[in-house]
C-alpha cells in the first residue's frame, strides 16, 4: 500500500512514573476539553456495560427521561425530556453498528443530529436511519452515569442550556462535567449487558456471536491469547459483511516483511465486521476495510506491512478496532488510507514504529480522525501521525506508555511521489487533542 513518511522520533518523554508536564499544558487541556470527545480526566468506555437491549434513558441532572414529543413518528422531531412514565415515547433501543451504537425509538427512527452537524447547540432529532455518522454514538462512563456522546463531532447529549425542567429540548453540546450532560440506562427488556450481532450467511442461515469484554479491565493490558488452532492461508479471503475466526491463527501471505502493495489476509466490505482472529507471520498487509468496517478482538503476532488499512473514500466512514493487540511493527500497525474517522479502543500494542498514521503522500488526499481510547503501549516510539495541513485529528484519552513515545506527530501532507515533511509534535487544541492527565507514563 501507499505508506507515510517511515522516520521515527527519537524525542523521549519524561522519566517513568511522572505525568507529561506540557509547556503550555493548561490552554490545550482547556481546548481539548472544550473540543469535547473523550477529553474529562477518569472517562471509561461503558460500551460493553450498555450493550444491545432496550432502555428508558435519564438525565442525571434532572431526572427526567428522554422523550418524543406527543409520541411522535415523524422524522425530524427533535427530542425533549419530561417526566418517566414508562410511555413507548420513551424507549430507545440500542443496536451495535459499526463504529459505536444507534439507538432507535419506538417508531423506529435513529437519534441523529440536525442537518449532521458537528457544532454545539444542533438539535438531536429522530431521523429516518441511514447508517451515518451522525447516527451513531459511543456512552462513556461517569460513575453511574453515561455521556452519550456523538461520534461524527464528539459532542454530548445535554439538554439546552442545562435545563432541568420538564419540555427542555435536547441538543448537543461540547462534553464537560455538567450532570446534564449525563444519563442513566435502565433496561426495560432485560437486554444482555454485552453486545449480540446476528447476521445472516449468503446460504440464509443466521450466525449469533456475543462479544466478550477484553481481559485485563478494558484498558488494554489484559493477557494475550492462546490460539485454538491454525488455518494456513495463501491468498485473500474475501470475508464480506462478517467473519468469525473462532480464536485461530491466520498465517501465509508475503514474506513478513515491510515489502509495499502485499495482498492481505482478509478484506472486509463496507459494513462488515471481522472478529476473534489471530494472525501470525506472514501475513502481508493484514486485514483490508474496503469501507466502514469493525474489527473486533484481532490480534496480530507479528505485523508485516501492516496490519490494517482503511480504505474508504467518504468522509462519513467509521471504523473501529475494538480490543486485541498488536506485536513486531517495525513500521506502522494501521494505515490510514481512505477518508473518515478510525476509533482505536482498548487496545494494546508492543513494538511498534507507530500506531496510526494517516497517509501523507497517497494518490488522493483526504481528511482523517483518529479516536485512541484505553490504548496501552509498550516499545512504540509514536502513537499517531498526522497531515495537520488537511484538517486530520487525533484525540487521545485513556493512554498508558511503558517507556518513551510521542504521542501525536504532526506532517505537512504532500502528493503521491513526494516524502512527507515532520512538522511538529504535541498537544495542540487544534490537530492534537489531550491533557496531562489522559497520558499515564509507567
Amino acid at each position: 500500500m501507499s505508506t507515510a513518511d517511515h522516520r521515527r522520533s527519537t524525542r523521549h518523554a519524561p522519566p517513568r512514573g511522572t505525568r507529561w508536564r506540557l509547556g503550555l499544558a493548561a490552554a490545550a487541556g482547556a481546548t481539548a476539553l472544550a473540543a469535547g470527545l473523550l477529553a474529562w480526566p477518569g472517562a471509561t468506555p461503558a460500551d460493553a456495560a450498555v450493550g444491545a437491549g432496550t432502555y428508558t434513558i435519564k438525565n442525571a441532572g434532572s431526572g427526567l427521561c428522554l422523550d418524543v414529543p406527543g409520541a411522535s413518528a415523524a422524522s425530524g422531531v427533535q427530542l425533549q425530556q419530561a417526566s418517566c412514565g414508562g410511555a413507548a415515547s420513551q424507549q430507545w433501543t440500542v443496536t451495535a453498528v459499526s463504529g459505536g451504537f444507534k439507538i432507535t425509538s419506538a417508531a423506529g427512527l435513529c437519534l441523529g443530529v440536525r442537518d449532521a452537524s458537528t457544532s454545539a447547540g444542533k438539535a438531536i432529532e429522530q431521523q429516518s436511519c441511514a447508517g451515518t455518522a451522525t447516527q451513531t454514538w459511543s456512552f462513556t462512563a461517569s460513575g453511574s452515569n453515561y455521556r452519550v456522546v456523538n461520534t461524527n463531532g464528539g459532542k454530548c447529549m445535554n439538554t439546552q442550556d442545562n435545563s432541568t425542567s420538564a419540555g427542555a429540548p435536547v441538543q448537543q453540546n461540547s462534553c464537560d462535567s455538567a450532570a446534564t450532560k449525563q444519563w442513566t440506562f435502565t433496561s426495560s427488556s432485560g437486554g444482555p449487558t454485552s453486545t449480540t450481532t446476528s447476521t445472516s450467511t449468503t446460504t440464509s442461515t443466521t450466525t449469533t456471536t456475543t462479544t466478550t469484554s477484553n481481559p485485563g479491565g478494558g484498558d488494554g493490558s489484559g493477557p494475550w491469547p492462546s490460539d485454538t488452532g491454525s488455518v494456513h492461508q495463501t491468498t485473500t479471503r474475501n470475508v464480506g459483511t462478517y467473519f468469525n475466526g473462532g480464536m485461530k491463527k491466520y498465517y501465509g501471505i508475503g514474506d513478513g516483511g515491510q515489502g509495499e502493495s502485499q495482498d492481505p489476509m482478509f478484506v472486509v466490505a463496507n459494513g462488515g465486521t471481522i472478529e476473534n482472529v489471530i494472525i501470525d507471520a506472514p501475513a502481508g498487509d493484514g486485514i483490508h476495510c474496503e469501507g466502514s468496517c469493525t474489527i473486533r478482538n484481532v490480534w496480530w503476532n507479528d505485523v508485516g506491512e501492516d496490519a490494517a488499512t482503511f480504505k474508504s473514500s467518504s468522509s462519513s466512514a467509521t471504523y473501529l478496532v475494538d480490543g486485541g493487540g498488536a506485536k513486531s511493527a517495525s513500521d506502522k500497525v494501521f494505515q490510514h488510507n481512505g477518508a473518515g474517522t478510525l476509533t482505536i479502543r482498548n487496545f494494546q500494542v508492543n513494538g511498534a514504529g507507530k500506531l496510526y498514521r494517516a497517509c501523507g503522500n497517497c494518490a488522493t488526499s483526504y481528511q482523517r480522525h483518529v479516536v485512541m481510547d484505553g490504548v496501552t503501549a509498550r516499545s512504540t516510539k509514536v502513537l499517531a501521525g498526522i497531515n495537520t495541513n488537511w484538517g486530520d485529528t487525533a484525540r487521545f484519552s485513556r493512554i498508558t506508555v511503558y517507556g518513551s513515545a510521542v504521542i501525536c506527530e504532526k506532517y505537512q501532507g504532500v502528493p503521491k511521489g513526494s516524502e512527507p515533511k515532520k512538522i511538529g509534535e504535541g498537544a495542540d487544541g487544534k490537530n492534537c487533542f489531550y491533557s496531562p492527565s489522559d497520558i499515564t507514563w509507567r
